[in-house]
Formats: structure tokens, C-alpha cells, sequence
């Protein structure tokens, strides 16, 4: 059921399936909402997890206010939300710059309610390419042309963003429904919010946070992602985190758990028996 819940003076919205199954946290991508899980919630419901979908500051049906979009608020954010609902032996599932509030989450919080994390197409360990980082995928011109891109025409960049979001070596992964009803997310989203986030997730240096991951892990990513690529990102994770556990979805784009979603779904639920 729809809930809401207050992080400092920001309300959230959250969707909970309840019951008393392990507790799993699904954390949406920019510039998606709680939404963009539907394909998992029922696949993990069904398994016996309690299920938790709940929109970032600023997007879907949260509010959104004019500040607090760093990565320390928004994984105090996640924080304030896990101790809301009292949530133990908690798995975290973080999708593109959802996996920065996992990394953060577990170097500022610990991981005393935490089982195990999940990095889904996700931003860590760093994206900005620079001198410190020479494997980084986003150049600093890229960062600024979206920024500027998005600011001058909000409908063309998303429309153009989203597609993207789901096409591998230039083909759309999903159905024109699917990408549409993305797009129909990403139009929720407030514009300062949007961003001010898309600064967070391309400028954010997650290294020293990853260093914090001590649970049991899943890295997650498609092979042919054009907004995440995996060799500067998921791959780097997976080393980053001793122990890790990879999948790499063949012909797999950004939005892998849409576009594949239930390769994705039995690499998360054969994850979660674990």
C-alpha cells in the first residue's frame, strides 16, 4: 500500500508489500520513481520478501524541495526510511544511481540492519573521468552537455535519454509501451531535482564507500549498457568488493531489469537464497 514517511522536513512516498519476509529495499534509477520495479516487485512477493519501492527526493511522488540532493542526504534518506519501518536483516537493491545510496549507505550507517547489497546498472565506483580517475566513462564535456541539454529542452532530452536508457548496440530493447511509460516517470521528476542529482551521480566518488561493502554482494549489469558502461562501472565494482558476486546480461542495455526482466529477476532471487 501507498505510504508516506518524513526524512528531516521531506515527505516520501513508499510502497511496502508487508508480511514478515526478509525485508527488500529497491532503490530506482534517475530519472525514474519507485515505479520503474514493477517488474520484480511480484516475482520477489511471490518468492515470500517483503518489498519496499519508495521515490527519491524529488521525483515520482515525493516532494521536492530546493536543496539536500548530495549523496549524504539522500542515504540519510534511505536511512530514515529503513528505521521507519524497523527493517532487520535488510537487503539493499540499488539501480543506476540508486547503487551510490547503497555505497553510501553502508559507509555512513554501517551495516548493523543490512544482510546483503545489490549494485544494478549502477554509477559506483566513480564516473567522472578525470587524471584521478582514468577509467571513469563520463567525460566532464558529456556531464555538461546533458545538463545543458536537459535545462534547454526537458521533453527531447528525456525522450532521447530513455531511449538510450533501453537500447543495446542501437536497438530498443523494450516495447514502445514500456519506453513511453518511462518517459511518463521521468516527466514526474522536478527539474531542479533532476539536476542537481545528475551533478550527484556523475560527480560523486564512491571508492572509499565501496571499501565500507562487507556483506554479501550481487553486481548486476548488461554488457551492452550506453549510459552505464559496464567496464567503468559495474566491472570495477565487482573488484572493488572482494567476494562479489557477477552477472553480466548479454545484449543487455541500461534498463536491464525492464528490457530483461527475468534474467535479471532469477539472478536476484538466486542472489537472495543465498
Amino acid at each position: 500500500m501507498p505510504e508516506a514517511t518524513v526524512s528531516g522536513d521531506v515527505t516520501l512516498h513508499y510502497e511496502d508489500t508487508g508480511g514478515d519476509g526478509r525485508p527488500v529495499v529497491l532503490i530506482h534509477g534517475w530519472p525514474l520513481s519507485g515505479r520503474s520495479w514493477q517488474a520484480q516487485v511480484p516475482a520477489l512477493a511471490a518468492a515470500g520478501y517483503r518489498v519496499v519501492t519508495y521515490d527519491r527526493r524529488g521525483f515520482g511522488e515525493s516532494d521536492g524541495p530546493l536543496t539536500g540532493y548530495d549523496y549524504d542526504q539522500l542515504s540519510d534518506d534511505l536511512a530514515n526510511l529503513v528505521e521507519h519501518l524497523d527493517l532487520q536483516d535488510t537487503t539493499l537493491v540499488g539501480f543506476s544511481m540508486g547503487g551510490g545510496e547503497v555505497a553510501r549507505y553502508l559507509s555512513r550507517q554501517g551495516s548493523d540492519r543490512i544482510r546483503s547489497v545489490v549494485f544494478a546498472s549502477a554509477v559506483p565506483p566513480y564516473l567522472l573521468h578525470g587524471r584521478d580517475n582514468p577509467d571513469g566513462p563520463l567525460k566532464k564535456t558529456e556531464a555538461a552537455k546533458m545538463a545543458a541539454s536537459l535545462t534547454a529542452n526537458r521533453d527531447a532530452f528525456f525522450d532521447s535519454f530513455i531511449t538510450e536508457f533501453f537500447s543495446a548496440d542501437g536497438e530498443l530493447k523494450v516495447t514502445e509501451e514500456q519506453r513511453q511509460e518511462a518517459i511518463d516517470m521521468a516527466q514526474q521528476a522536478n527539474k531542479n531535482a533532476a539536476l542537481q542529482t545528475m551533478t550527484a551521480f556523475g560527480a560523486t566518488d564512491f571508492r572509499d564507500d565501496l571499501a565500507a561493502v562487507t556483506v554479501p554482494t550481487l553486481v548486476i549489469h548488461g554488457d551492452s549498457d550506453a549510459t552505464v558502461p559496464f567496464e567503468g562501472s559495474g566491472k570495477r565494482t565487482h573488484e572493488a568488493i572482494p567476494g562479489s558476486r557477477l552477472v553480466v546480461i548479454a545484449d543487455g542495455p541500461h534498463g536491464v531489469n525492464v528490457s530483461h526482466a527475468d534474467e535479471f529477476n532469477e539472478a536476484l532471487l538466486d542472489f537472495l537464497a543465498t
